[in-house]
């Protein structure tokens, strides 16, 4: 009975939802469609003269010209792959002057009239046009009236199905593969080879589908540019117009092969064409967690640490100082010696990734003059600087295992297969899914996947690694396990790390150092406990939880910028700049307004109350400061009857304030 529900299911779901009616004046006309594309094909397979088809398909002028058609279709498909794969390319992921030109005379074969597009040819191959007279006389090349002009012929209208779709696909295809794979030490030959082409196999197969589909029933161009010579250049379209003269019976038949073979091409793709998925084909779903994860696997810690001196994925003993001074929108210098670990952070724009990009050499907002131990690799492409990268969002290459992910850097780096194997299980083993060596990326969890992506780093022996976010996309549980793993393999890297991080519990715990930035400027760059009790930032101060108030020193306290006047127990050189910061717990909330010991008190009324462990938080809002940020316990929170819209007062004392100078 499981079983005959589970089934029915997919038919419910593909019933019409009720009501959804689709209205009379869009149905008729698309019937109407439907039919008029239909009726071409029913005429043919009405007037077929199915008793003789065996006879007239194997006659032996369409043998011959079928089997020419063959000939010419897969030499036109091998043209176009070697010619329209790099211009897809070019067309994909460079900017060019003239590139909406060379896009419209990519698209022109495809429009013009099959008969104008033989003329051109002829104008421009044949024996008096442009280039032939050269092809002639230098290499004794003569395309009109020869198997190969139908070959050119053919390729002229065919190649531009494979340059369009594949543009499509190398177009949404997110450039975080390629640029993952460069950091991790492949050249761009290799990275096209290896991550590119298989990641974009099949808008490639479903353009390469249609390219020798069109080029088998190439007519017109052929026709004129090439003639109609029996065995040189009579192709099975070519034939059929000649059977319509003589026998009509037969070209029906030759017509109803070729028919055939251009409706299984497209019952192959199955909509990869225009992009839709496949009928009856979802993506696989990974684990919702890593509960399939055996106890005892996490082998973060000492012992990890212990085994990474003995593995052959590091067989040299360098130790590497980093050096770098970045210029552009994010311009700061950075010194850090072997085994630190660097948090960067600060708010959106602030310019973290430029960062980490500048530092890989992929972005032209900025540029890092970057020495790692004694070398400077300033002048080197992305591939050979040693610097690994794991983006946010990891970059897992789809078409390999965890396994093959991981030995890919050491692959890049001519490591022999065995060998990368071997280390790269390993690295599996010591982060915790190497039981999951032989999974795809699209079965993994969000936290195994982003242990993979750091295995795979780690395992290409970088000498600077960056980390994008990397825990961001993982539940807390999940990202508990990954951090105390990360944190016993960092403890042991030769290297620097720098993490850019959202999560202060990240910061705190992994990094020796603090890097804040904001508008491409570094604003503090200090051990976590400094940077937590003397936060130079607002934004930082409010990611720590308290609040922050930028302002104005005067006489007896601080102008708000805000507006308001906070009263303060260290006094700073009137007019100086400085940031207030506030715990949360120094703020007590009244229902009358107090009066004792603060020194400031204004009225304001709560918006919001969220739970912070055992505590509660309030937002509380006033006409006479900035938003505040109280909290206290629940009982507190009951005994004063506090709700959305209640109007309360809050005191500060003048010795809770910390003043931080900007």
């Amino acid at each position: 009975m499981r079983r005959s529900r589970t089934s029915a299911r997919p038919a419910a779901a593909r019933r019409r939802t009720p009501g959804a009616r689709t209205p009379a004046a869009l149905a008729v006309p698309a019937l109407v469609a439907i039919a008029f594309l239909l009726m071409p094909l029913l005429g043919i397979l009405a007037r077929t003269t199915w008793s003789d088809l065996g006879t007239h398909l194997t006659s032996p002028g369409v043998t011959e010209a079928l089997g020419l058609s063959l000939l010419v279709s897969f030499w036109a498909l091998g043209l176009s792959l070697l010619l329209g794969v790099p211009l897809a390319w070019l067309l994909a992921r460079v900017s060019f002057p003239g590139k909406a030109v060379v896009r419209s005379l990519v698209l022109l074969p495809m429009v013009l009239p099959p008969t104008v597009g033989g003329v051109a040819l002829l104008l421009g191959f044949g024996r008096r046009g442009l280039l032939g007279p050269w092809l002639e006389d230098t290499f004794g090349i003569v395309l009109p009236f020869h198997t190969s002009g139908a070959v050119v012929a053919a390729t002229f209208v065919a190649m531009p199905f494979l340059i369009i779709s594949l543009e499509g696909t190398l177009a949404g295809l997110r450039p975080s593969y390629e640029e993952t794979a460069a950091s991790l030490g492949a050249s761009p030959v290799r990275v096209f080879a290896t991550v590119t082409l298989p990641m974009v196999a099949p808008g490639l197969a479903a353009g390469a589908a249609l390219t020798w589909a069109r080029a088998l029933g190439e007519f017109g161009a052929t026709i004129t540019f090439a003639g109609n010579l029996p065995g040189t250049t009579q192709t099975l379209p070519l034939q059929v117009y000649l059977l319509l003269q003589d026998s009509p019976e037969a070209a029906t038949s030759v017509s109803l092969l070729l028919l055939v073979i251009a409706m299984a091409v497209l019952i192959c793709l199955r909509g990869r064409w225009t992009g839709a998925m496949p009928a009856g084909r979802t993506p696989r779903p990974a684990p919702a967690a890593d509960e399939t994860e055996p106890a005892g696997t996490d082998s973060g810690g000492p012992r990890a640490v212990t085994e990474r001196q003995e593995t052959a994925a590091e067989p040299h003993p360098e130790r590497w100082p980093l050096h770098a001074e970045v210029t552009g929108f994010t311009a700061l210098t950075l010194d850090a010696g072997p085994g630190t670990t660097i948090a960067v952070v600060g708010p959106n724009g602030a310019g973290k990734t430029t960062l980490l990009r500048a530092l890989l050499g992929l972005t032209p907002r900025a540029h890092a003059t970057l020495r790692l131990g004694d070398a400077d690799v300033t002048a080197l492409p992305p591939h050979r600087r040693g610097v690994a990268w794991v983006p946010q969002d990891g970059a897992l290459f789809p078409h390999l295992n965890a396994l093959g992910n991981t030995a890919y850097g050491l692959r890049a780096q001519r490591v022999p297969r065995a060998e990368a194997r071997r280390a790269a299980q390993e690295w599996l083993d010591r982060l915790g899914v190497g039981h999951l060596a032989h999974r795809r990326p699209a079965q993994l969890s969000g936290g195994q996947a982003q242990r993979v992506a750091l295995a795979r780093a780690l395992a290409a022996r970088p000498r600077l690694l960056l980390l994008d976010e990397p825990l961001a996309a993982l539940d807390q549980t999940t990202r508990a396990h990954v951090r105390h793993a990360l944190r016993g393999h960092l403890a042991g890297f030769d290297g620097v790390c720098l993490i850019v991080t959202h999560d202060p519990v990240e910061a705190v715990s992994l990094a020796h150092r603090v890097l804040v930035l904001d508008d491409g400027r570094a604003l503090q760059d200090a051990p976590p406990a400094e940077v937590t009790r003397h936060p130079r930032s607002p934004w930082v101060a409010r990611m720590l939880g308290r609040n922050a108030w930028p302002g104005t020193a005067t006489g007896d306290g601080l102008a708000l910028a805000g507006g308001g006047h906070l009263v303060v127990a260290d006094r700073l050189p009137e007019g100086a700049r400085a940031l207030a910061v506030i715990a949360p717990e120094a703020v007590s909330v009244h229902l009358d307004k107090p009066a004792g010991s603060p020194r400031n008190v204004w009225p304001g009324t709560v918006r919001e109350i969220t739970s912070a462990g055992s505590r509660l938080r309030i937002l509380i809002t006033s006409p006479h400061t900035p938003d505040l940020v109280a909290e206290i316990t629940p009982s507190a929170a009951l005994e004063l009857g506090l709700a959305d819209g209640v109007p309360v007062w809050t005191g500060i004392k003048a010795t809770e304030v910390s003043l931080v100078t900007l």
